[in-house]
């Protein structure tokens, strides 16, 4: 037999066993079938937010979820900017927890001159930067850091809106209305989301008095001025 010969038979017996192994192969399961692989399955982790009215009205936006993040409901954020008015076209606004950048974003959204969306977790940062580039929104700056330093280093009365909505378990309700209160302009706003409702008497230790207020489930939304 040649040498020829014998290399043919070689490959044909490589072919065969490879036959035979793809024969007793497990089939692969079908689109749609019920007994999907588990990394077919949606991966959590990711939520959503959606911009409620202005420029970008209705866009739906990806966001990560983290521990303790509670983004400000729907519901709660349109019934703010109801108070504020659907234009805020010149304002100049501070975020100073800004988390997702729900209420940051929904004021740049109608037409605020600049926002400033102050976050201290790096995760919620990038995903922050990630959500500018993608709005292309050029009145918004993302900056990492504490949302009280953020406000004490603002000029006084420097600002038309000031957003806070700390963690609820945390120790800056005080001394973020404290220097909210000087970094706010006459006539401006600052929100306050809660899980209880400030009294007057509280508030006025800060120089504010109470403009709004809504309760919706567990939060107490406040829209506060200076006295």
């Amino acid at each position: 037999m040649s040498r020829s010969t014998l290399r043919g038979s070689a490959i044909t017996a490589e072919i065969r066993k490879a036959q035979a192994a793809a024969a007793a192969a497990p089939l692969a399961p079908k689109k749609g079938a019920k007994d999907k692989p588990a990394a077919a399955a949606t991966p959590k982790g990711a939520g959503e937010i959606r911009i409620i009215g202005g420029q970008w009205k209705r866009t739906r936006l990806s966001v990560a979820q983290r521990p303790g993040l509670r983004p400000t409901p729907d519901r709660v954020r349109e019934t703010l900017f109801n108070w504020l008015g659907q234009d805020l076209a010149g304002w100049r606004c501070l975020d100073a927890f800004a988390g997702t950048g729900a209420l940051g974003l929904e004021a740049a959204s109608r037409g605020a001159a600049s926002v400033l969306l102050v976050e201290n977790d790096a995760a919620l940062v990038a995903q922050l930067q990630v959500l500018q580039a993608k709005l292309q929104a050029s009145a918004v700056r993302v900056q990492r850091g504490d949302g009280v330093s953020a406000l004490k280093q603002a000029a006084p009365a420097s600002l038309d809106l000031v957003l806070l909505d700390p963690p609820f378990d945390g120790p800056f309700f005080e001394p973020a209305l404290q220097a909210a209160a000087q970094a706010v302009a006459a006539g401006g706003f600052i929100y306050l989301e809660a899980p209880r409702a400030w009294a007057d008497e509280e508030l006025a230790k800060h120089g504010l008095v109470l403009y709004r207020h809504l309760k919706a489930g567990a939060v107490h939304a406040h829209l506060l001025q200076r006295g």
